[in-house]
């Protein structure tokens, strides 16, 4: 993943959002990482990813519960 620094970024906009289509690109700011940009294509597929993930886990939640394998909200931070 290609790094910028956010005046790079500035100066160079139509060149970031040019390389953004093709692969993220990393803003940093005062020498820490600050955020990453990326296509539109990207983006929709992470978030369909996580929308993915996240029923598997309900789903596997309700089959837990459903099945009786449950643990106790207290015993389960006791443990932590």
């Amino acid at each position: 993943m290609n790094t910028l620094t956010a005046n790079d970024a500035k100066r160079n906009f139509g060149e970031l959002l040019l390389n953004a289509q093709r692969e993220p690109v990393k803003i940093s700011k005062n020498n820490k990482d600050a955020v990453v940009v990326m296509s539109i294509k990207d983006y929709e597929e992470l978030e369909n990813m996580k929308a993915e993930y996240l029923k598997h886990c309900f789903e596997s939640a309700k089959k837990d519960l459903a099945n009786g394998e449950v643990v106790d909200g207290q015993d389960f931070l006791n443990t932590l």
